[in-house]
């Protein structure tokens, strides 16, 4: 955004420790007034496993993160051992498809059939979804047809300096999205 290109949203992953942290809201808010980054344009991502470890202490502090104005990624969802009374409780906006399921689509019959239930369930939650590791225009003309919102990997591009990813962003027409498109 100093640079003069249009805003867009930062995912960051959250380790274990991170998110057990006392104060781990403080910490981000700290840094989001530090940088002058507008908390819309944040996202953490979060294991399942983390959520599931504590699953209260866990909804305590993704609403605290939530009520910053911060997003909140469920990361490699379907790798874990999920409960789905709490996926309706958990204050998230994104799930995140793991690329094991994504790998071998479309081919795959068993992988196809998870990521379009994964896709089903988080519209009917009213949660985005993004396919990791897409690395094939079948991939992503298959996750399209299925209308997840949004895909990441090296079919898309490989890891950037940040001259390239620069270059890149004035370039592309890339679809971002923020908390005030919920």
């Amino acid at each position: 955004m100093d640079e003069g290109l249009k805003p867009l949203r930062v995912d960051v992953n959250i380790y274990a420790r991170q998110f057990q942290q006392k104060g781990l809201h403080k910490m981000v808010e700290k840094i989001l007034v530090e940088t002058g980054l507008p908390p819309k344009y944040l996202e953490l991502e979060v294991t399942e496993s983390m959520m599931m470890e504590d699953g209260k202490k866990a909804i305590t502090t993704l609403n605290r993160l939530r009520d910053i104005g911060l997003s909140i990624a469920m990361d490699d969802f379907g790798t874990g051992y999920s409960s789905l009374s709490y996926l309706k409780r958990f204050p998230i906006q994104t799930l995140k498809i793991d690329r094991s399921f994504v790998r071998d689509l479309p081919e795959d019959s068993d992988d196809s059939a998870i990521v379009r239930a994964i896709v089903s369930m988080a519209h009917s939650l009213g949660l985005s979804t993004v396919a990791e590791g897409v690395e094939t225009q079948e991939q992503a003309d298959f996750l399209k047809d299925l209308d997840c919102q949004f895909m990441q990997g090296y079919f898309f591009s490989r890891p950037l300096s940040f001259s390239k990813l620069k270059l890149y962003l004035e370039e592309a027409d890339i679809a971002i999205h923020t908390n005030d498109e919920k």
